[in-house]
């Protein structure tokens, strides 16, 4: 099962991606975790999250660019967090950002499930400077092609959980 997961920031989107990720099968679960730690408030906030999923049995995975590279064992339970982060990453740190949706190709191959989660930074209506508006359009792509490969899209609402593609998994 390949599952997307979107929402506003603070939404409880990670939460219950990783309550999904709780939901299967145990087999190995690994966390590949894609933010870039270089403030007090991204401390705080990787803190948070090792914190939430301790009791969860995952492996994690430091990954802030080339995703490929990445050395997940085949049939894992993956929980990817997040793709905005990944493309911020790829952009704006001397990565490629357009290796990202082979990389998510890839690694659907690899993994048994696949949970991939990501935000939405599309509706806000601030006008930004060409090089954020050529992220939005690089993360917008990846989105799509991330919706594309999944079984099920799911956005968090005020944690709430809603299917906008395929069936909302049991968790």
């Amino acid at each position: 099962m390949i599952v997307l997961v979107t929402g506003g920031s603070g939404c409880g989107k990670s939460t219950w991606a990783e309550r999904l990720i709780a939901a299967l099968p145990e087999e190995r679960r690994v966390y590949v975790a894609t933010m870039r730690v270089c403030d007090g408030e991204s401390v705080q906030r990787v803190a948070r999250h090792r914190a939430q999923r301790a009791h969860l049995g995952f492996a994690t995975i430091e990954c802030e660019q080339n995703l490929a590279a990445a050395e997940i064992p085949q049939g894992s339970v993956v929980l990817l967090e997040d793709l905005v982060n990944l493309a911020a990453n790829e952009m704006f740190s001397g990565g490629d950002v357009s290796r990202i949706v082979p990389a998510l190709n890839h690694l659907a191959r690899r993994c048994s499930h696949l949970v991939m989660v990501t935000n939405d930074v599309f509706s806000d209506g601030v006008c930004y400077d060409e090089s954020t508006r050529a992220y939005l359009r690089a993360l917008a792509e990846i989105n799509r092609s991330a919706a594309a490969l999944a079984d099920c899209v799911v956005e968090v609402v005020y944690s709430i959980p809603v299917a906008l593609k395929g069936a909302l998994p049991c968790v």
